[in-house]
């Protein structure tokens, strides 16, 4: 695989990045491409391991190794072959993944892992580019029909595995367009919706079927669909959001970051959106979770202007390097700085907000924090403690909540009497996706709780063939790991 000696020869290298300067002025993508001679050398450091972990690593268990060979081979159209064997929509994961096939790579064990997901990335945009990513419909159809309720990748990849064993496949979405938090919670400066768009004009001449604006439970009984389908794949993510329950949690400038976000997304795509603006011009904002979520909302709030942007996270400051308790090939929960946090905002950790104060009118104009310190006793898991004396006022116009998810909303549950497990999620068994009502499935976060867009790829591909299971009595489609290679 590879170049034998090229990860000896040539260093790690990525795409580097517009300068902050201009590319907080807009939200379009500002990554700089690598050159094709670059993209080579990056696929020639794969070291053609004995046990490539990468694949485990990925939980789509990509065939890693195989595609960077191809690339330095430069058969760029058999790498994306192989890519898509195992990732229907390489083109997501490549620009939002945060990648644990490389924290798995056996040459980061003690140098930089290979630039995987870069090199993913490159590969299905020469695939677009080209021309060798078309529509490939069934060629025949079974006669069954699917309805899938949410369109984000879950429910996108379910659809197309599904869609590609010949099932006539609906796919329900409550929002205007297609794409479910891809679209409306992912910023554009990460992702450009221009790249789901192309993707779902893909889909659609496959033959898959999107009704969107349907807000399945309420628009359409749960009991009804089921009556019009042969099965259906619960899809919806995992949306209740975690509140901040403090004093002055309910003043006016405290908000949701899934508010924030998209109705950002919403205003950049010239899509209109009630209520009253959401604007961090001018604004001292604090954004509270050290996420991925918080990092976007970072991001959004400099390119609106804001007075300033400050970031809690109530864990401790990581280390750059792999702690030690968690040895390769695990994932490791090390400092990850985003570029959003290169643009200019103030990271403060092991932080505790305490209330939110505001002025007569009933607005924002300060939150009160305390530093927090993690105690770890013998056989315990770490015990949260504030520290005394450490109380301070922060000046706060905006605070956004970044804190995650609790758990699935459980309308359609309650319709059609599924089980739920402790945090609200659909209860459905991992070895087959199946709920405890017949033809009734989950997949993604809102079986497994909020996860990664890999994951939920992941998800929908081995939901649809239990799937498919479940209506013809077998499947050829693959499970985690098994290529598809006639298919791009």
């Amino acid at each position: 695989m590879g170049k034998t000696t090229g990860f000896l020869e040539f260093d790690r290298k990525v795409e580097a990045y517009v300068p902050v300067e201009e590319r907080i002025k807009n939200y379009k993508e500002f990554t700089k491409p690598l050159k094709a001679n670059e993209l080579k050398n990056q696929g020639a450091r794969c070291m053609d391991c004995g046990i490539p972990f990468c694949h485990s690593g990925c939980p789509l268990g990509n065939l890693i190794p195989d595609f960077n060979d191809a690339v330095y081979q430069g058969k760029w159209e058999k790498a994306a072959k192989i890519l898509h064997s195992t990732n229907n929509f390489p083109e997501f994961t490549g620009r939002l993944c945060p990648a644990p096939c490389e924290e798995a790579c056996v040459l980061g064990i003690n140098e930089d892992p290979v630039s995987i997901e870069n090199i993913e990335k490159n590969i299905v945009e020469t695939a677009f580019k080209n021309g060798w990513i078309t529509p490939e419909p069934p060629i025949k159809r079974t006669g069954k029909k699917v309805a899938i309720i949410g369109s984000g990748p879950a429910g996108l990849a379910a659809a197309q595995q599904l869609n590609r064993a010949g099932h006539t496949v609906t796919v329900f979405e409550r929002d205007e367009k297609v794409g479910g938090l891809l679209r409306y919670g992912i910023p554009d400066f990460k992702m450009e919706k221009s790249v789901i768009d192309r993707r779902l004009e893909i889909l659609e001449k496959e033959g898959i079927e999107f009704e969107t604006s349907v807000n399945v439970g309420v628009d359409i009984k749960a009991q009804d669909l089921k009556k019009d389908f042969d099965a259906i794949v619960l899809c919806g993510g995992a949306t209740v959001r975690r509140g901040l329950p403090i004093p002055g949690a309910d003043a006016e400038g405290v908000v949701q970051a899934m508010d924030f976000l998209p109705q950002n997304n919403r205003k950049v795509d010239g899509i209109p959106y009630q209520g009253e603006e959401l604007s961090a011009k001018g604004k001292n904002v604090i954004v509270i979770g050290g996420g991925d979520t918080g990092s976007d909302c970072i991001g959004t709030s400099i390119r609106h202007g804001a007075k300033s942007v400050v970031n809690f996270e109530i864990m401790p400051k990581g280390t750059p390097d792999r702690p030690a308790d968690q040895p390769w090939p695990f994932w490791p929960m090390r400092l990850r700085t985003s570029t959003s946090h290169k643009e200019g905002a103030e990271r403060v950790f092991s932080i505790s907000t305490k209330k939110f104060n505001t002025d007569k009118s009933g607005k924002l104009k300060s939150l009160t924090t305390v530093e927090v310190a993690w105690v770890k006793a013998p056989g315990q898991r770490p015990q949260l403690k504030e520290v005394e004396g450490s109380e301070k006022d922060w000046p706060c116009d905006l605070a956004l909540l970044a804190l995650g998810f609790t758990g699935s909303e459980t309308t359609i549950a309650d319709q059609l009497g599924l089980e739920l497990d402790q945090r609200t999620n659909i209860k459905a068994s991992e070895a087959n996706y199946k709920t405890n009502v017949p033809g009734v499935f989950a997949a993604g976060d809102q079986r497994r709780g909020q996860s990664l867009i890999v994951w939920a790829i992941s998800e929908g591909r081995q939901a649809a063939y239990h799937v498919d299971s479940y209506l013809m009595g077998q499947s050829n489609l693959p499970l985690k790991g098994e290529g598809d290679l006639p298919r791009i």
